[in-house]
C-alpha cells in the first residue's frame, strides 16, 4: 500500500483529500504545516506528498526544497497546491516550484478528479524511480560480487601457476648441464618439462603442452608430469621412448580426460654411448645443434608424423637413434616460443625461431638475452600461449 502525505494549514483541505485518498486505497497521513509535514515525511518516507504552497512561517516551496535535498527523500513524488490558476498561472513561479524540485502542480479549489489521476500518475513515476533504484543497488551488489569472484579466482589461478612452476626442475649440472626457461601466458596453461637421470647412465628429457588453456589443461600436465617422475605406468622400460609414449596413450585418451590431448617430445641420452634415443608424439622437432668445425654447425631437427597422446588408442610410436657429438646443444621447446604476433599482423614462426636459435647458440647467448629477442617481436602484454624452453649441453 502507497503511502502519501498531506501538508495543509487548511482542515477542511486536509480532511477532503484524506477521505478521498483513503478510498482510493491509500494509507494518508496528514500534517498541519510545514515543520509538522517535513517530520512526518522523515518519519514515514511517503512515496507521494501532496503540500499547500502558501502557509505560514514553512510554505510550501521551502518545504519541497527540504524535502528533495533529503537523500531519503528525493524519490518522493511532490505535488504543490496553488491558489492559482491550473497552470500556475505565473511562469516565474512555476519555474520556482521546479526548481525547488517540485514534480506536479494542483490549483485551487481542487478538481477531485484531476487530483485523483495526478496522483496515480505520480505513483507510477514513484514506483518505477524504486524499481529502478532497486535494480541498481542489484547491479552494484552483482558487480561487487563478480569483482570479488574475480579477485578470488585471481588469486587462485596465481597461486596455481606458482604451484606449477614449482614443479619444474631445477637446472643440472655436471657432464650433462641445463637452463630452462618457463613464461606462462596471462592464463594458466598446460606446458611442462623435465630431465632427470633414470640411473647413472642415462638422462630423461622431455616436455609436453597439453591441448588449450586453464585449470583443467594444467591438471592434466601436472597429472603427466607425476606419472612420469613416479615411473608408474606398468610395464615400462622408461629408457625406451617409444614405449613410454604408448603406455602415456593407453593411461590419457581423450576421452577420459575432457576431451584434452596433449603433444609431447621424450628423449633418453646414455652417457656413455653418447646417444640420445626420441620419440615424439605430434610435438615441435626438437633441435641438436653440433659443431662440425669452427666456422661450421650442424643442425638437426627430431622430428616425427605420430599423433599427439590421447587421440587413438592403438597408435605405435617409433624410436630414432642420434650420436651425439661432443659440445653438441639439444633445444626442446613448446610452439609457444615461436607462435608470436608481429606487428605486421603475421605470426613469426618456427623457421624464424631456429635460425635464431642457431645465431644464439654460435654466440653462447643464455636463454634470458634470447627470451628479450623474442619478446621485442611480441605486440601483445601478454603472451597468447606459454613459452617453454629447455636447453641441453653435452660435455
Amino acid at each position: 500500500m502507497f503511502k502519501i502525505l498531506v501538508i495543509d494549514d487548511d482542515p477542511t483541505v486536509r480532511a477532503v483529500l484524506k477521505s478521498t485518498l483513503q478510498k482510493q486505497g491509500y494509507e494518508t497521513t496528514v500534517a498541519s504545516n510545514g515543520e509538522e509535514g517535513i517530520r512526518q515525511a522523515q518519519l514515514l518516507h511517503p512515496a507521494l506528498i501532496i503540500c499547500d504552497w502558501m502557509m505560514s512561517q514553512v510554505d510550501g516551496l521551502e518545504v519541497c526544497r527540504r524535502i528533495k535535498t533529503d537523500p531519503e527523500l528525493a524519490t518522493t513524488f511532490f505535488i504543490l497546491l496553488t491558489a492559482r490558476g491550473a497552470a500556475r498561472g505565473e511562469e516565474e513561479d512555476r519555474v520556482k516550484g521546479l526548481d525547488a524540485g517540485a514534480d506536479e502542480f494542483i490549483s485551487k479549489p481542487i478538481e477531485m478528479n484531476e487530483l485523483k489521476a495526478r496522483v496515480r500518475a505520480g505513483l507510477r513515476l514513484h514506483q518505477l524511480n524504486q524499481d529502478l533504484q532497486s535494480q541498481k543497488q542489484a547491479l552494484e551488489t552483482l558487480n561487487q560480487d563478480l569483482q570479488t569472484q574475480k579477485q578470488i579466482l585471481e588469486a587462485e589461478l596465481a597461486e596455481a601457476a606458482d604451484y606449477v612452476r614449482s614443479l619444474l626442475p631445477s637446472p643440472l649440472v655436471g657432464a650433462v648441464t641445463t637452463e630452462n626457461l618457463f613464461i606462462p601466458s596471462a592464463q594458466l596453461g598446460g606446458d611442462c618439462f623435465d630431465h632427470y637421470w633414470i640411473d647413472e647412465d642415462h638422462l630423461a628429457i622431455y616436455l609436453l603442452d597439453v591441448s588449450g588453456h586453464g585449470v583443467g589443461s594444467a591438471l592434466l600436465s601436472v597429472s603427466v608430469q607425476n606419472v612420469l617422475r613416479s615411473q608408474s605406468l606398468p610395464n615400462t622400460n622408461f629408457c625406451q621412448p617409444s614405449e613410454v609414449l604408448i603406455a602415456l596413450n593407453h593411461a590419457f585418451q581423450m576421452s577420459k580426460h575432457g576431451d584434452k590431448y596433449f603433444t609431447i617430445w621424450y628423449g633418453v641420452y646414455h652417457r656413455l654411448k653418447r646417444q640420445l634415443i626420441y620419440a615424439n608424439a605430434g610435438h615441435p622437432p626438437a633441435l641438436l645443434l653440433s659443431n662440425t668445425s669452427i666456422n661450421s654447425i650442424e643442425i638437426k631437427q627430431l622430428n616425427s608424423l605420430d599423433l599427439p597422446i590421447g587421440f587413438l588408442p592403438e597408435v605405435q610410436f617409433e624410436d630414432a637413434v642420434f650420436e651425439v657429438e661432443e659440445n653438441s646443444t639439444l633445444y626442446i621447446f613448446s610452439d609457444g616460443a615461436y607462435e608470436i604476433n608481429q606487428s605486421n599482423g603475421k605470426i613469426w614462426g618456427i623457421d624464424a625461431f631456429i635460425d635464431l636459435l642457431t645465431k644464439y647458440n654460435q654466440n653462447t647467448c643464455n636463454l634470458n638475452q634470447l627470451l628479450a629477442k623474442i619478446l621485442t617481436l611480441n605486440t601483445q602484454d601478454n603472451l597468447d600461449d606459454d613459452l617453454s624452453l629447455v636447453k641441453v649441453n653435452f660435455g
